[in-house]
């Protein structure tokens, strides 16, 4: 099952590093991370997507605990919370079908932040799902570039 980690953590140096290793060195793999400060700049917070059972979670969640620089774990999947994802993708359509990467934008409340004789460089942001069916949509348009953030996640009140 896959799982949210927030990790809220001090803004040093090598911090990033030793969480990845943790990862690592236990045959865990990271599938998404999103790292920023936070309001307080010498506090940043770092959201993992990682898979595994209830027993491979724990045992993730106690050693990140365990690390001096981490200030608080929180499985986000056991609560409830808001995510997102961004994606911006380039996509090169013939010239008879450049109406049709504008129409599908609109449909997904995507925007174009760049554009060329050539090209549309789009940006969308919502869940998988939804990132994934406008990949999916833009794909016989011909997409000549994709880059994805992961997810960023929020618990709600």
């Amino acid at each position: 099952m896959r799982h949210i980690i927030s990790v809220l953590v001090e803004n040093k140096f090598g911090v990033l590093s030793r969480i990845a290793g943790l990862f690592s060195g236990r045959g865990f793999n990271i599938e998404t991370l999103s790292v920023a400060p936070t309001l307080d700049p010498q506090i940043s917070q770092m959201t993992i997507v990682t898979a595994g059972d209830d027993q491979i979670i724990e045992q993730i969640t106690k050693q990140l605990n365990k690390l001096i620089d981490v200030i608080k774990v929180t499985d986000l999947t056991e609560k409830e919370f808001v995510e997102r994802e961004m994606v911006i993708v380039k996509v090169s359509p013939p010239a008879e079908q450049r109406a049709e990467v504008l129409r599908t934008c609109e449909i997904f409340r995507g925007r174009v932040v760049d554009s060329s004789p050539k090209t549309y460089t789009v940006l969308v942001t919502g869940d998988d799902k939804k990132i994934g069916a406008f990949i999916e949509l833009l794909r016989p348009l011909g997409i000549k570039e994709i880059i994805r953030t992961g997810k960023i996640a929020i618990g709600r009140e």
